[in-house]
């Protein structure tokens, strides 16, 4: 083995994601002095097009790179023998540097939940409010005091090209009287009402808003901050039950095939492992800590008996439902379907003045919504149990969350290029949970053991044809709609009221809803099974729980059993949060750099 002793530092980062970079930038920039090693899979991103122009995401995630990985789960009767793939990041910032820049928040019961129902203290809404205002500017200003005016992180809302967008509010505000509009959807402590939808862009230059950028690429003057791009960490080593070392290999070299001699970085005070939902399970069961059963398969010895590990994997199940859109919507689908050269003016675009197109997502719009008393019984029994236990006591928690589109969000070559507008509609709290493994003790490209768990109940089937529902009455009354993508919405029996249609003119608001027979709803069941997804918001298996509840990490992300080794990622979350991941991992990122700076008597991280 050998060996790059040569360096002791004081924290080696297992991992360069979101949260990592967050936490070693506060570090840092607290303590120039600290020597901070960041060892990442994934490359790079500084400067480079595809991550800091914005509307670069889409084609990124379609054509495959080297800054993703793509988990492919085991085959589930519950998705009719599918087997989903889930992408991660897999780049320096992590899913920061490559995801969709939506904006959203979670509901404050979501942390309150972390506190009260699974006994870690300091992790409410009254601690990680203050660190999310801490690291953001948010740039259309606000009258409330959720925000942040001074972080680093930069949003803003889409200042033109937002017509589907605006259309959506207006057709919601007649249509849907039952819900009211407001100037933030991102408030913390409210659902069911529409409203414009911020994104991670700085809206005066029009660059991606990411951490890799904003708390590490900005302190290229501290040589003791160093970051390590194409290196995959296989393992900690321990001395006794203290993790003293990480053992890494070339990822440049071992992800084509190569074989790739490993290096070792000490660590004389932290280990921090932040590899994400997919990478830190993996990395603490090729280190010894996990349930006997998967160590001893994959012939690792067991170091501490944690079978929590790789266990309570959650996501959000994501349809994007598509529909024809007339000439004059703006769209995205010049960038996401258009070739180099059709794309090329964009770009040029963006480079002259941070304007344009380039400088968009295509989500402009949006409401986190929960059923009325109507569709609870539409949707019940196998939502009662549910509904009662879990939704009722929290009217902050949205069932679900619709988010109009601007572009068509396939990959199918069937559907012809023109303009198309999107319902992205995802479950914010799925009952159903899965599991990741590892395959191979010591080879850190084995497959893993994966189950995604999507639809596993019946409960988030339901809500799933609920939302279509919902998405389809509102799309239709659009006066950018021209038609349903037939293709791509369920296969409704011939003579069905449900019926599809490719081309057609826009519904009246006053128009009846659509009547749904049992076997339109049987339909509509078979087609999220065959389309569900996931909504890259991968979390949860390394649980910030007790340990006899099958917990990994305590409330100050110490894993179970050894000493000097965290976990800092999105991975620790012990509930699902009804948003985007994406600002979780910034509480988290955020916190764990308080938390580390006092465990380490570190001067100058502060809570807020």
């Amino acid at each position: 083995m050998s060996s790059a002793q040569d360096t002791v530092y004081d924290i080696v980062f297992a991992g360069g994601g979101a949260s990592a970079c967050i936490t070693a930038g506060r570090l840092a920039a607290a303590d120039p002095s600290l020597k901070i090693l960041l060892i990442e899979a994934g490359p790079h991103t500084r400067e480079l097009q595809d991550h800091i122009q914005p509307a670069r995401y889409f084609s990124n995630l379609i054509l495959p790179k080297e800054t993703f990985t793509f988990h492919e789960s085991q085959p589930s009767s519950a998705l009719l023998g599918r087997s989903p793939i889930v992408p991660s990041g897999r780049a320096v910032g992590g899913g920061s540097s490559v995801n969709f820049v939506v904006y959203t928040r979670a509901a404050a019961s979501d942390y309150d939940d972390w506190e009260t129902m699974y006994g870690n203290k300091g992790w409410s809404s009254k601690y990680i409010i203050p660190l999310l205002k801490k690291a953001e500017t948010y740039q259309p200003g606000s009258t409330n005091s959720t925000h942040g005016s001074s972080g680093p992180i930069k949003i803003s809302y889409a200042p033109d090209f937002i017509n589907v967008a605006e259309n959506f509010l207006e057709v919601a505000a007649a249509f849907d009287r039952e819900r009211t509009s407001t100037d933030d959807t991102n408030q913390f402590f409210e659902s069911e009402k529409y409203g414009r939808w911020a994104r991670y862009i700085d809206g005066v230059t029009g660059r991606r808003s990411d951490t890799a950028h904003h708390y590490v690429y900005n302190q290229d003057h501290n040589p003791n901050l160093k970051v390590l791009d194409r290196h995959r960490v296989v393992r900690v080593i321990f001395e006794g039950n203290r993790a003293v070392e990480v053992e890494y290999v070339s990822d440049l070299v071992g992800r084509n095939g190569g074989v790739t001699s490993p290096i070792v970085a000490r660590a004389s005070r932290l280990v921090v492992v932040s590899a994400g939902a997919f990478g830190s399970p993996a990395i603490l069961e090729r280190s010894g800590i996990g349930a006997k059963s998967v160590l001893e398969k994959n012939g690792v010895k067991q170091l501490v008996d944690l079978p929590g590990v790789g266990e309570n994997y959650m996501d959000h199940n994501v349809i994007f439902l598509p529909f024809v859109a007339t000439p004059d919507a703006d769209t995205l689908d010049p960038i996401f379907r258009g070739t180099p050269e059709e794309v090329e003016p964009y770009a040029q675009q963006w480079l002259e003045d941070g304007k344009g197109l380039m400088a968009h997502n295509g989500i402009d719009s949006g409401v986190k919504m929960r059923p009325n008393a109507g569709e609870l019984a539409a949707i019940s029994p196998e939502f009662d149990h549910r509904w009662k236990t879990y939704f009722a006591p929290a009217p902050d928690k949205p069932v679900m969350l619709y988010l109009p589109f601007a572009a068509y969000a396939g990959i199918n070559p069937a559907v012809p290029k023109a303009k198309y507008f999107t319902i992205a509609y995802f479950s914010g709290y799925p009952v159903s949970s899965g599991r990741v493994h590892i395959t191979s003790g010591t080879n850190p490209y084995s497959p893993s053991d994966f189950h995604a768990g999507f639809l596993d109940d019946p409960a988030d089937i339901v809500i799933l044809r609920w939302a279509y529902k919902k998405s389809r009455e509102l799309a239709r009354r659009m006066k950018y709609y021209a038609g349903d993508l037939v293709i791509e919405h369920p296969k409704f029996k011939e003579g069905s009221k449900a019926a599809t249609q490719q081309s057609r003119s826009p519904a009246s608001l006053t128009e009846s809803e659509i009547i749904y027979s049992k076997e339109d709803d049987d339909a509509i069941d078979e087609y999220h099974r065959e389309n569900v997804q996931t909504t890259w918001h991968s979390i949860g298996t390394c649980a910030m729980k007790s340990r006899k509840s099958g917990g990994v990490v305590d409330e100050r992300l110490n894993v179970y059993g050894v000493e000097g080794l965290k976990v800092a990622d999105c991975s620790i979350t012990p509930g699902n949060v009804g948003a985007n991941t994406y600002n979780t991992a910034i509480a988290i990122g955020e916190k764990a750099a308080v938390i580390i700076a006092e465990d380490l008597r570190i001067k100058g991280v502060t809570a807020e």
